[in-house]
């Protein structure tokens, strides 16, 4: 380890704050323990040690080879490479001093069974779901044992669902670390998970409790499915139980030792038929629950377990699917009434309708079989399944309530999910066409027809004052999330779509195809500006730094290399000095506005005044004027657009976007992706805010809008209200948090309205 680190720290040592060092399952753990929450306890092996390990070990260049070559659209190499990269972990041996340091805090949490769980620095957070990618071991017992463990759950860090993931998400596999939570086992005799609002409905009234006999592993993984307890929060009263029968649970296998002395025992009929836990229990959860909600100031999808008369909290993190209960319910007055024979029925896991051919997946190694479009039915879905999910209309499953991992993915990628139904997967043929209803558990025969106003209820939902803008890139998204409740794409990112055309435009030109470029990129756009249409969407143009052109085929022969591309040839200076190359991209825009006049354009990364008029004049003179229907902004991202905004408003534009990331970056002099400055990283800096405020209320003096393209806002909701106050006509955030910032900014308002 580096001087000053340890490779060990206890729970009671780390707090909410510590995620870059013990991730999100380890910040949790020590923040519920110092908030006296009852919490097993355990140490963390930190994220630190995981990096010293690379480091001593010299693999990263070996691992870096191994993946370069990787299509996560190729599910079989998916899964031969993260073999492969798994392999080369771990063969290289844990350094001894840190073997040493498990070994002590182990014989310390005085030994026994434990629970070996992976917490990734990228995990648990609200801009980064999917939790579980990584491995978790239980019942795990001796020293060595406990090391090995260790040693599985940072290779785990490279499993297929991992790597697809952090490569959806723009992660560097390398600046993402794994921190490795020890904890003192709870043989639980049940076990399950808790929602401190209704997760497929969002109503805040309500707590969800779901428990099975037994570990908890099941619950999740959808092995089995749990009782149903619902809670009002209106004096904590259970107002619905269903209790489903269970045939087996998943106990310790006393005869056994490491990693598989886990077993199924069956039950016997009065056993399946027994609820899960006592009412008293089931209170008892409740109240633990509003305390977490209260001391995390937001709703919290939360683990628990039972042994003896004990029950344990063993994990929380922040619910990311939130829809605004006006939205659920106007979806629900909107749907259709429909009269085609239902072939089964489940319980409705995530909202929506979806028809399509049925593809019946038995095992995660047949997920290519999966294409755009496929209903995707399983007995249960496993983090492994992620990828075909992402492509699937809906999903339907035998097993699992509402808390599986079907119903959070399906939820989190906004399609339909049932979930228990029971035999789907028998009853249900390969290739037939399916309806599936995710707000009513049913699954219908043949296409239901939906009438536009009841798939198009944007309009109907509520709204608030400040507009809630969405960012995207990806054209199969489009019309999925077009029908969420947002005002409109805040943040069009053009470098997907320019990543799929694959050659860098120059070389396209040089080769006289510069009309491909400018068909394909047309194609992309086009895909956006219909589906929103009328709701206006923000194109930002090509914001490449070299090192990503140089990526492409041809960019090394037009692409120079730099020390520091982040601050290097990028955003407005590319387009001045490079005109050919910017007029293919204005030639695509053209196109798109012939038909869609909803589309306008944002330039990045301006440093000086005179670089925003070159830009300017160029689109004028290339017939892209202000107009009434077309709007010209700017992103605020660099320094010197705080000293000068009125100068850069003086040359004329419509409106102004914050890049939260980049400034909080250039103001504080951190790399955002490091590490260790990870903690000092925060949009909520003296500094930042000073920034922040001065641009937003310039803008609004000067009459023109603003808006703020990042997590931020869904991260911070005090962050949100000062947005609010100083007056941001809008934000713009990721697909899953839509729902969630809406829902803070609607409290915004009312705490500013209620304060005038």
């Amino acid at each position: 380890m580096h001087k000053g680190q340890r490779a060990v720290v206890w729970f009671n040592e780390v707090t909410k704050e510590d995620v870059a060092s013990v991730g999100g399952k380890g910040a949790n753990l020590g923040e519920m323990t110092n908030a006296h929450i009852p919490v097993p306890p355990g140490f963390i092996v930190t994220a630190n040690t995981y990096f010293d390990f690379l480091e001593k070990s010299k693999i990263t260049d070996k691992l870096r080879h191994l993946l370069k070559p990787l299509d996560t659209g190729n599910s079989k190499q998916l899964q031969q490479i993260a073999a492969e990269v798994k392999q080369v972990i771990m063969n290289a041996p844990m350094p001894p001093e840190t073997a040493r340091e498990i070994k002590d805090a182990y014989v310390k949490i005085g030994g026994g069974l434990v629970a070996v769980r992976s917490s990734a620095t990228a995990e648990d957070l609200p801009e980064a779901s999917f939790a579980g990618q990584q491995s978790t071991f239980l019942n795990i017992t001796g020293e060595e044992e406990v090391v090995a463990a260790v040693h599985e759950c940072w290779a785990s860090l490279f499993e297929p669902r991992a790597i697809f993931y952090r490569h959806q998400q723009g992660f560097d596999h390398f600046k993402v670390g794994i921190a490795v939570p020890v904890q003192k086992m709870v043989q639980s005799e049940a076990s399950g998970v808790m929602f401190t609002l209704e997760p497929v409905t969002s109503d805040e009234s309500r707590i969800v409790i779901e428990a099975v006999l037994g570990l908890g592993e099941m619950i999740v993984s959808g092995d089995v499915t749990p009782d149903t307890y619902i809670i009002s929060k209106d004096g904590l009263k259970i107002t619905s139980k269903k209790i489903a029968p269970q045939e087996w649970k998943l106990v310790r296998n006393d005869a056994a030792k490491g990693k598989e002395a886990n077993i199924k025992v069956l039950l016997t009929p009065e056993e399946q038929a027994r609820q899960k836990i006592s009412d008293t229990d089931i209170i008892t959860l409740a109240k633990l629950g509003e305390q977490l909600e209260e001391h995390y100031q937001f709703p919290q999808d939360i683990e628990w377990a039972k042994e003896g008369q004990e029950i344990f909290i063993v994990q929380t993190r922040p619910v990311t699917t939130i829809k605004a209960g006006e939205e659920a319910a106007a979806a629900a007055a909107a749907a259709p009434e429909i009269t085609a024979p239902i072939l089964i029925s489940g319980a409705p896991a995530s909202p929506g309708m979806a028809s399509g051919p049925v593809r019946i997946v038995s095992d995660a190694s047949q997920i290519d079989r999966i294409r755009s479009g496929d209903i995707l039915v399983a007995a249960m879905t496993t983090p492994d399944f992620v990828p075909a999910m992402k492509r699937a209309a809906a999903i339907v499953t035998d097993r699992g309530g509402r808390t599986a991992h079907a119903a959070i993915v399906s939820r989190e990628l906004g399609i339909p999910c049932v979930v228990g139904t029971g035999q789907a997967t028998s009853i249900l043929t390969e290739g037939q066409i399916i309806s599936v209803d995710g707000s009513t558990g049913k699954i219908y025969e043949g296409r239901v027809a939906i009438k536009e106003e009841a798939t198009d209820t944007y309009k109907e939902k509520i709204k608030t004052k400040t507009r809630v803008y969405v960012n995207l890139a990806q054209p199969e998204l489009a019309e999925r999330v077009a029908t969420r409740n947002v005002d409109g794409v805040g943040l069009l990112r053009a470098e997907f779509m320019v990543a799929q055309i694959g050659e860098h435009p120059r070389y396209m030109i040089s080769q006289k195809r510069g009309k491909e470029f400018v068909e394909r990129l047309y194609k992309g756009i086009n895909t956006f500006a219909k589906a929103f249409d009328p709701r206006p969407v923000v194109y930002r143009t090509t914001d490449f730094k070299t090192n990503e052109y140089r990526e492409l085929t041809g960019g090394q022969e037009y692409e120079e290399m730099e020390e520091n591309p982040m601050i290097g040839y990028r955003g407005a200076s590319r387009y001045i000095t490079d005109l050919g190359t910017f007029e293919l991209e204005i030639e695509a825009i053209k196109r798109v506005r012939e038909h869609y006049q909803n589309l306008w354009v944002m330039i990045p990364f301006v440093r000086t005044v005179d670089e925003l008029a070159q830009t300017k004049k160029i689109l004028e003179d290339h017939g892209l004027k202000r107009s009434p229907d077309f709007k010209l902004w700017m992103m605020v991202e660099v320094p010197s657009n705080i000293f000068l905004i009125e100068k850069f408003l003086e040359v004329g534009i419509d409106g102004i976007s914050i890049g939260s990331n980049d400034l909080t970056q250039l103001i504080l002099g951190i790399d955002r992706d490091s590490e260790k400055l990870a903690k000092t990283f925060d949009e909520r800096n003296e500094a930042v805010l000073i920034a922040l405020e001065r641009v937003i209320k310039v803008s609004k003096s000067m009459g023109v809008t603003s808006s703020i393209c990042g997590q931020a806002p869904s991260v911070y909701p005090e962050l949100t209200e000062k947005l609010v106050k100083w007056g941001i006509t809008s934000v713009s955030v990721s697909p899953d948090m839509i729902g969630i910032t809406r829902e803070i900014i609607a409290k915004a308002e009312k705490k500013l309205d209620s304060s005038d």
